[in-house]
This record gives structure tokens, C-alpha cells and sequence, in this order.
């Protein structure tokens, strides 16, 4: 085993990897100890959008960038009503909260929350880590009084089956239809109300972010949420002027038991459909293309993605451990943008039908926002349907 010791007071947290290696750190947050896949994010903001994000369930993130906790939290940031990632891993101790929006500690959120925080670690070192070897099955474990079964540990970081096969989407999914009227924060006002009839989107919940639903009433949308498992009936039902697949975590293939036959229902009707990461994934598959599991994914919110069809490179966030094989995309869908990091799939699009979907985070939160305008083009595809129809 090889070890990595902080050079300070007694560890309280230790992270094992299934290799054997071992990262001693001080821990914050919750005690106990969870198993999960470990990556890493290169975002310099947005931890707690981060941590809040359904798409990292069953995932500890290991934050390349060293200031972290020193905004603090605040209800406003939050992506779902609590964090879904199982820990953190950060090269300097969270510091107390220095923002005029904090309104608590990032430390004290964990801990009431129950997820495990690591400090003092090397997050280069491992970084290079998991970028050379794969994303490894880890085991994070803190106890304030710096005893651990290392051998246990390391057992359990082998032992985990990991992401590939796994259908997480159930877990975080919302359990009951609802309706969303939020929009994205603006000053001076902050977050406001979506008012008046919109085009009415049906959004498949795989684990949706706040700020994707923000985003689609802040283009037009009239949108109703439901769970991961609807049926196409279902969604049909509601009548809806356009389908948006939302992100989410866990294996697409096992994910797409269900959901690929609900959007095959969907595609059999001439509908708007747009997908976000997860659902880019289930998109694909429906379509007859297939998902590969990644080295280690791409996470971050500075990936350059090239537009095929325009020549534009956009700066994106993204969160995502597999990936559609653009090799098996079948005719009469194109591929509509690349990584520029290693010629990945980022997007595809039906031809001469207004169903198309994106690998990356268009909403951000955190991230860039150069591609805020893919929401205006699923209204706009909605709103040229409405008028046809109209005309008919």
C-alpha cells in the first residue's frame, strides 16, 4: 500500500482506494464512512451546486480547485433539496464562510446533512491519480478520534460493484408529478415567477437540476414534472407541446429498461424533444445507438465543445461518466458537437425533425453560459409547431 500523510496534527479521515493506496487527511462534516466511485471536478465555483447535483449520486468529488467552503452556503444554491454526492475531497480545510450571501458554513451543512468531507489532501496527486488509472471505487471513512480498519476499508472500496449496470435514476427521481414556474435568478429581483400560459413541457425527472427547470420557464415553458418511470401514456396524457429528458446519475443502459420505451412512445408522436446529459444518453438509445462507461469522465465547468455544424466552440459544464458511441448513431441522426478534450460525443440531432439533445450543462450552475440559447431553441421548435398546427 502506499500511503499519503498530511504533514500536520493526527488524521481524522482517510480515503482507501481499491488499489490499496491511502490518503490521510482531516475530515469535516459528517463521521461514518461511505463507498462510492471517486472523481474529480475542475470548477473553480459552484461547490455546493456540485454536491447538490443528482447526476453525482453514488460518487465522491474530488475538487481540483483549493478554495472551497469560502462563500459559505445558502438555500438559493441548491440544485435539489439536499446533496447527492457522498463526499468530498479538498486540498485546503474548508474556512470560515467571507460572502454577503452565506448563510451558513459549508462544514456545519455537511454535517447536518450527513455527507463526509476530506482536507489536507493532495488533490494533484490524485487527480493524476484517476486520470491515468480510471475512476477507482474508494472508501472515505472519518472518525474524529483517527482510528480505522484500513484493511477493512480497503475490502469495501474492492468489494463495491460501482456505477456500470447501476439504475440510479429511480433513487433521485421526484416520486409524484408537480409544477415548476421558477425562473433563473436575476438582479436585483433574484429568483422569480414564470406567469400567464406558456408552451406546456413535460420534463422526465432522471434527476433533474433546479436550474435546468429555471431555464425552460424562463424560455416560455408551462412545464409539469414527473418521475424517471412514466410511461409514454403518461406523458401523453398531459397533452404537452414538447418532451425535455433531464440529466441524472447512474449507468444510461440500465436506466434505459424503462425510459427507452416511454420515448420511443413519444417519438412515434411529432414532438419537440430535447435531452440533457442523461437524457442525451436515453435519446440515443431510443434512437438504436449505445453508451460506453468513460476512463474517467468529464467534470468541470471549462470544456471546450465544438459545434459541427456552425465551427463554434462553446465553454461548457459537464458531468458525466459514460458517453454515447458516436459510432453506432444509426441514419438519420447526426452528430451535432464534439469534445475538444478527446472527440467525445456532445450532441446529436434527428434530421428533419426537431428532436435533438446535448452531453454537456447548457443551464451550467455552475459554469458558462454559452449555451443558454439551446433552451430558446427548444421553445422556438415548440412555438413553429404550435403555429403550424395552427395554420392547418
Amino acid at each position: 500500500m502506499t500511503a499519503n500523510h498530511p504533514s500536520t496534527e493526527k488524521p481524522t479521515a482517510l480515503l482507501a482506494l481499491a488499489d490499496g493506496s491511502l490518503f490521510y487527511g482531516t475530515g469535516f462534516g459528517a463521521t461514518g464512512q461511505t463507498v462510492a466511485e471517486l472523481v474529480f471536478n475542475t470548477a473553480m465555483t459552484g461547490y455546493q451546486e456540485i454536491m447538490t447535483d443528482p447526476s453525482y449520486a453514488g460518487q465522491v468529488v474530488t475538487f481540483t480547485f483549493p478554495h472551497v467552503g469560502n462563500v459559505g452556503v445558502n438555500a438559493d444554491d441548491d440544485e435539489t433539496a439536499e446533496p447527492v454526492a457522498a463526499g468530498m475531497v479538498v486540498k485546503w480545510d474548508p474556512t470560515e464562510p467571507s460572502n454577503w450571501r452565506a448563510a451558513g458554513d459549508l462544514v456545519g451543512w455537511l454535517e447536518k446533512r450527513g455527507r463526509i468531507g476530506i482536507g489536507g489532501i493532495d488533490t494533484r496527486r490524485l487527480t493524476r491519480a484517476i486520470r491515468q488509472q480510471g475512476a477507482p471505487h474508494v472508501a472515505l471513512a472519518h472518525s474524529p478520534d483517527g482510528v480505522f480498519d484500513i484493511a477493512a476499508l480497503v475490502k469495501a472500496a474492492r468489494d463495491w460493484k460501482g456505477l456500470e449496470g447501476l439504475d440510479l435514476a429511480k433513487d433521485v427521481s421526484c416520486h409524484q408529478s408537480y409544477r415548476w414556474d421558477e425562473k433563473r435568478w436575476a438582479w436585483p429581483e433574484g429568483y422569480t415567477r414564470r406567469d400567464g400560459p406558456g408552451l406546456r413541457v413535460v420534463a422526465i425527472d432522471y434527476g433533474a437540476k433546479r436550474n435546468i427547470l429555471r431555464c425552460l420557464a424562463s424560455a416560455g415553458c408551462e412545464v409539469t414534472v414527473l418521475p424517471a418511470t412514466a410511461t409514454a401514456a403518461d406523458v401523453l396524457a398531459l397533452n404537452p407541446e414538447g418532451v425535455f429528458l433531464s440529466n441524472g446519475p447512474g449507468d444510461p443502459a440500465a436506466t434505459g429498461d424503462y425510459a427507452v420505451p416511454m420515448i420511443r412512445g413519444v417519438l412515434e408522436r411529432d414532438l419537440p424533444v430535447f435531452g440533457i446529459c442523461l437524457g442525451h444518453q436515453m435519446l440515443a438509445l431510443a434512437l438504436g445507438a449505445k453508451t460506453i462507461k468513460m476512463n474517467h469522465g468529464h467534470h468541470g465547468a471549462n470544456h471546450p465543445v465544438k459545434d459541427l455544424e456552425t465551427g463554434k466552440v462553446e465553454i461548457t459544464s459537464m458531468n458525466h461518466g459514460f458517453t454515447v458511441d458516436s459510432q453506432t448513431l444509426p441514419a438519420g441522426v447526426k452528430e451535432t458537437h464534439v469534445s475538444l478534450f478527446d472527440g467525445s460525443n456532445c450532441g446529436i440531432r434527428m434530421e428533419n425533425r426537431p428532436v435533438f439533445s446535448v452531453q454537456y450543462h447548457p443551464e451550467a450552475s455552475p459554469g458558462p453560459q454559452d449555451s443558454y440559447y439551446l433552451f430558446d431553441r427548444f421553445a422556438e421548435a415548440m412555438r413553429t409547431r404550435r403555429a403550424a398546427r395552427a395554420g392547418a
